[in-house]
């Protein structure tokens, strides 16, 4: 495994959604989640975090070092209890040397008959929030055929009327995430320059392999990310954050190009560099 990086990064990352369901809320019947007070748009940092490690572990196939721990199927405690040793920060480097996403997110390993303590992760994703108020698009969908003898019969009875069923989607939200990765916490879990480059090369790629009608067509559309000179950084985040921004052409934007993307690069600080990977 290659030596942890040295540097501070914090990054903005954009991406929209047109016609799709960026990510259903199980508490409110599948809708695109939303914040209650103003209705923008909401996509956990857990689903963005599920994009990266599946696109990893299509480019790996699942294996060392760029395994995935949090994945379908995937026992955990099993795993954690056959790792050799005692000592938890042995075990704990051992695991993070097999699994993409423990070195990149950390992991809870406190758990089981064998437990190896809890890895904090260098890489850390805010919630993601549109830039606009969303709306919740509600439709009927209709099918013709049915799972059971039972269904049949009552479609029959009701003159082979079609079985409804409901889908939500968000006509278009362009929403936006920051990003945040620690050169102290990768040095704790190993997370490398390969790393790095891997994790942009996932954000970049989210969406490629993930399609579904249900999502509709979703794509990233910036990734600007900030490098600081030393590892404990020199510019707080929300100072660089805050030289992006983002201005509506229309009152009902519904594409990429009805928004204007605006960077005030005069007031990015001494030591940090600067680069949109999506340009």
């Amino acid at each position: 495994m290659s030596n942890p990086i040295k540097n501070r990064y914090d990054f903005v990352y954009l991406f929209d959604v047109k016609d799709g369901n960026p990510n259903g809320d199980p508490d409110q019947a599948n809708l695109p989640r939303v914040d209650a007070e103003n209705q923008h748009g909401l996509v956990t940092d857990v689903a963005i975090k599920r994009k990266v490690r599946d696109y990893v572990s299509l480019k790996h196939s699942l294996t060392a070092p760029y395994d995935i721990f949090i994945r379908h199927g995937q026992v955990l405690n099993t795993i954690i209890e056959k790792v050799d040793g005692d000592a938890t920060e042995e075990r704990q480097r051992d695991l993070s040397k097999v699994y993409f996403d423990i070195r990149t997110f950390g992991a809870v390993l406190s758990t089981g008959k064998k437990p190896a303590g809890t890895i904090r992760g260098p890489v850390q994703f805010t919630f993601s929030r549109s830039v606009d108020r969303i709306f919740q698009a509600e439709h009927s969908i209709t099918r013709c055929a049915v799972t059971t003898e039972e269904d049949a019969k009552k479609q029959e009875k009701r003159e082979n009327a079609s079985t409804f069923g409901r889908k939500a989607t968000v006509p278009y939200g362009l929403y936006r995430m920051h990003g945040f990765i620690s050169a102290v916490d990768a040095v704790k879990s190993g997370f490398s320059e390969k790393d790095l480059e891997l994790l942009w090369e996932a954000l970049i790629n989210a969406f490629e392999h993930d399609r579904a009608a249900a999502r509709g067509e979703m794509n990233p559309r910036a990734l600007i990310v900030f490098k600081h000179d030393s590892h404990l950084g020199n510019a707080r985040s929300g100072q660089l954050f805050d030289l992006v921004t983002i201005e509506k052409k229309t009152d009902l934007p519904r594409n990429w190009s009805d928004y204007e993307l605006l960077f005030d690069e005069s007031g990015v600080p001494s030591r940090v560099t600067y680069e949109n990977k999506l340009a």
